[in-house]
């Protein structure tokens, strides 16, 4: 393991401690007696068993895929804010499909609808990478824009195409075309209760191992990042950097997109409410990216892990804590991890420090022992 690695790690481990420090102070703020309880409950509900803990996995699968959304576009120097807008594009077209392609059999029309999901949301990234390349839009407020009109649009279309009166919500994805188990419930589960995991996390997986080949082994992926460390440099290359700006925002579009897909016609058995609010997956990507330093391995573990954090923050209401502030702790904890980077230039500035002073105290002890022989 090099140098760089292992600071990486460091600094992801440095970050996720203290955020959780700073969540067991609001937690000792709110209600001191339970606070303790609380905290242990955060730090182990995850691994309580292993019906818990297929549902960390299949909470982790939307996460996985808006973290490497956002991690795509640092690598080739951009910052994909609008995940959030991607996602949602996408959920509400694989949806719709599930719900409406009736002519298709069911096992179709799921591969049809994850398709479509991800050509959505590659079409909903394209929109501030063009805007990126040809108008010179910064792509943070271009994003911001399309993650707002994103969210009005899919409610106006639920509430027109989807929509389930009796639930004031849209209809969820039929049972027959949702993503299969593949047994993955006679392994998770606990006694006679199984969780609802499903072949999504496996998906998630496949997809995070192919975006790093990508990156790193191929000739493209090697443009891409060469237009995100220097622009100037990859134009006096030949690389030419408008058509990479739009590939590189369609790819984290479409990652996002899959994200949505897998989670709305998953084993998650979530329906898309018709309330002006943005879904949480792609901010929380953010974090995730950020947690696992860009790299679409670490975002793996980096999913699973926020995952796993906020499951065991799900049940602490109990202990005298509202759903509200249980929002509010696993947020910090969560976004916390943001500053990932920023502790990692720290421990790398110190530890060069830390050598530098060793080297000089060793090279005076051979000195003086030198004079002395």
């Amino acid at each position: 393991m090099n140098r760089d690695s292992v600071m990486s790690f460091l600094s992801s481990v440095v970050v996720l401690i203290i955020g959780l420090l700073i969540g067991f102070v609001i937690l000792i703020l709110g209600n001191a007696s339970g606070s303790v309880r609380a905290f242990t409950t955060i730090l182990t509900h995850g691994a309580s068993g292993m019906r818990v803990f297929g549902n960390v996995l299949l909470h982790a699968t939307p996460i996985i895929l808006t973290g490497l959304s956002v991690a795509f576009a640092f690598k080739t120097g951009l910052f994909n804010i609008g995940a959030t807008g991607q996602f949602t594009m996408g959920a509400f077209t694989a949806v719709y499909i599930s719900i409406e392609l009736t002519v298709l059999p069911p096992g179709l029309r799921m591969i049809v609808a994850i398709v479509a999901a991800t050509i959505v949301g590659a079409l909903w990234g394209a929109i501030p990478g063009l805007l990126k390349a040809y108008r010179n839009v910064h792509e943070v407020i271009a994003c911001i824009m399309t993650n707002y009109i994103a969210m009005f649009f899919v409610n106006f279309m639920v509430l027109r195409y989807t929509f389930d009166p009796f639930q004031g919500r849209s209809h969820p994805a039929p049972v027959e075309s949702r993503l299969p188990s593949l047994g993955f419930e006679n392994i998770f589960r606990t006694g006679v209760r199984s969780s609802n995991i499903d072949v999504g996390i496996v998906i998630a997986i496949l997809v995070a191992i192919l975006i790093y080949f990508i990156l790193e082994k191929t000739t493209f992926g090697y443009e891409l990042k060469a237009c995100g460390f220097n622009k100037d440099a990859a134009k006096y290359a030949g690389i030419n950097q408008n058509r990479n700006i739009v590939f590189s925002m369609m790819i984290c579009g479409g990652l996002a997109g899959v994200g949505g897909a897998l989670a709305y016609i998953g084993g998650m058995g979530v329906t898309l409410n018709i309330i002006d609010v943005m879904l949480p997956y792609g901010f929380t990507g953010i974090s995730v990216a950020f947690l696992g330093l860009n790299n679409p391995i670490g975002i793996i573990f980096s999913g699973i892990l926020i995952s796993y954090l906020s499951m065991g923050g799900t049940q602490i209401q109990p202990f005298g804590f509202s759903p509200e502030f249980v929002d509010v702790v696993i947020a910090v904890i969560i976004y916390f991890c943001a500053f990932v980077f920023l502790v990692k230039t720290f421990l790398g500035t110190f530890s060069l420090k830390v050598e530098a002073l060793f080297s000089n105290v060793m090279a005076r002890i051979f000195k003086r022992n030198g004079k002395e022989v």
